[in-house]
């Protein structure tokens, strides 16, 4: 069954890998109160469930809340049992996109070429991360959505940041998974607040000067 990808405002997702159960409550707490509307804390994090699950609590019901790096239906299972929404893996796994579904979950695997894409969205996928984006270009990636279904949700990640959001939006693409740009292991909530802002406010800014 396909979820298909909610409204937002602006479809960021936050993506952090290395993130403690420690630290996720003020982490996530910054995020969410700078205007992040999708958290993704990747399975090799440290203890990520307990990280998944404190950030759903803090989570009011339009930020969505997921795990990165899913690899099999057991880990999808977990995530649900935590209360996540979105499921982000670097591949497409039919059985995980199935499970995802059937638990209805937000899914967004990993895509590089036209024949991974094709097989996603046959497989239900809600939307592609096409990964990494550096190396495709928002050219490569235009190119492989021509022969995709025009209402799937694209989003552009790795190598993409609040310097080169205008080059993907010009594109027609709106969506992107931030990763290094707004955290890396060690920062704290005021520092990962403040590249927030100035993420959401280059996001804006790119919207806007492409209207």
């Amino acid at each position: 069954m396909s979820i298909p990808f909610p409204p937002m405002k602006r479809p960021l997702v936050a993506i952090l890998r290395g993130v403690r159960p420690d630290e996720a409550d003020g982490i996530v707490s910054a995020l969410i109160e700078a205007g992040m509307t999708a958290i993704e804390i990747p399975l090799n994090s440290p203890e990520p469930f307990r990280s998944i699950a404190t950030a759903v609590k803090l989570a009011p019901v339009d930020v969505l809340i997921g795990a990165g790096t899913v690899l099999t239906t057991d880990q999808v299972d977990r995530l649900h049992d935590v209360g996540g929404r979105l499921m982000v893996s670097p591949n497409v796994d039919a059985d995980a996109l199935a499970r995802a579904g059937a638990r209805s979950m937000v899914t967004l695997p990993g895509v590089f070429s036209p024949t991974e894409a094709l097989l996603a969205a046959r497989a239900g996928a809600s939307g592609l991360k096409f990964f990494p984006a550096s190396v495709l270009g928002a050219a490569g990636i235009t190119a492989i959505r021509a022969v995709l279904p025009p209402d799937l949700m694209i989003a552009a990640v790795g190598g993409v940041s609040d310097t080169n959001f205008a080059e993907y939006v010009k594109a027609g693409i709106r969506a992107f998974g931030l990763g290094g740009s707004l955290y890396k292991p060690g920062m704290n909530a005021a520092e990962i607040a403040t590249r927030a802002k100035l993420t959401i406010a280059a996001y804006d800014a790119a919207i806007e000067s492409a209207l």
